[in-house]
């Protein structure tokens, strides 16, 4: 007798990404292509693709850009069944795409969007939790509106009191944080709540005010020096001790379309990836969403392999890059063959 895979919860805003095509300006531009993302979406795309049962919960309108949305989604094999409905838009980016020295554009249209009205008791989240094994959030939810944090703050005690781990990708956004209360304020108590907690080069320190000692992230020259954030690590397990594991994307930034990609993880001890150099990024937006993606595939597949986990997930967000939109697009097995060394991108026959 089968027995089904419990799913994996995410929350948070899905928008439609209006994008210029390859590198133009928005000035010179006459089209836009139209896709959908946002990071928790985005997460939950990426373990649908790994084989892992993945639902994405939020709030849309009734209208036929929600109805799109949600299709997306559910060509992806993401469950949509307790997306809840009310309020009047599905939230715009527009994005312009950098290249070498020009670094890439976001313009946000996303105020009043239907998931800033959310309010706490919308969703049942001792229902949906009936079936789950994990449950993420990203800090770009609680920056959306007061009951957005609200509503993130009830998911996440209701996965804690049901036994369910938690991850948070910290994911600082500065011109979110727009509705009276700062990231400070405001993270602490949800951060509390979790058992994995992921940022980037910058997020300890925008929002925690934790950082490496000397470091700057706008001057990496591509090189970032990996075992000299073990510090961040550290202080953030410290502040928040449920926390078992902390892992830190490191992104060395040579020009828009050079990157160098990495990651480290603390748990009993501090786990170093290797370093990608990625050229010729395609899009880099989702980047960090197709890391978390990886690293909840790997900790359910591999839970006392924290090595295996970290290098899964930062081969597969090197992939990110080379796919466009905001979903990662790829496979167990195509994440394996990089891990195994096959990067020459020879045509598969």
């Amino acid at each position: 007798m089968l027995v089904a895979m419990k799913k994996v919860v995410t929350f948070g805003e899905i928008m439609l990404r209006l994008a210029t095509p390859g590198y133009q300006r928005f000035i010179q531009s006459n089209q836009l292509s139209a896709t959908f993302g946002g990071g928790e979406a985005n997460v939950a795309v990426s373990l649908a693709n790994y084989g892992i049962p993945a639902e994405f919960v939020t709030r849309l309108p009734r209208n036929d850009i929600a109805e799109w949305c949600m299709a997306e989604l559910r060509k992806y094999n993401v469950g949509t069944e307790n997306i809840i409905r009310g309020g009047e838009r599905v939230g715009i980016y527009f994005l312009e795409t950098g290249a070498v020295a020009r670094a890439s554009k976001v313009v946000y249209d996303r105020a009043g969007s239907s998931i800033a009205g959310v309010q706490p008791g919308m969703i049942d989240w001792d229902a949906i939790f009936g079936d789950a094994r994990w449950f993420h959030w990203t800090g770009i939810t609680p920056a959306l509106s007061q009951g957005a944090a609200e509503v993130c703050l009830e998911a996440i005690r209701a996965a804690n009191r049901l036994g369910i781990p938690v991850s948070a990708d910290l994911n600082y956004r500065k011109n979110l944080w727009k509705y009276g209360q700062t990231a400070a304020e405001v993270m602490p108590a949800l951060v509390e709540g979790c058992d994995v907690i992921l940022g980037n080069e910058e997020d300890a320190e925008k929002v925690f005010g934790i950082r490496p000692e000397g470091f700057d992230a706008t001057h990496t020259g591509g090189a970032i020096e990996a075992a000299r954030f073990e510090s961040v690590c550290l202080r953030l397990k410290e502040r928040f001790p449920r926390a078992q594991k902390v892992i830190i994307t490191l992104r060395g930034s040579i020009n828009a379309n050079h990157n160098t990609w990495e990651g480290v993880l603390h748990a009993d001890r501090l786990y170093q990836s290797q370093r990608y150099d990625i050229t010729h990024i395609v899009d880099r937006v989702g980047g960090g969403d197709s890391f978390m993606g990886g690293l909840i595939y790997g900790l359910i597949t591999w839970p006392s392999d924290p090595q295996k986990a970290l290098d899964f997930a930062v081969a597969a967000s090197c992939l990110k890059h080379t796919i466009y939109g905001d979903f990662n697009l790829v496979g167990v097995a195509e994440v394996e063959n990089l891990l195994k060394g096959d990067g020459s991108g020879r045509v598969s026959r």
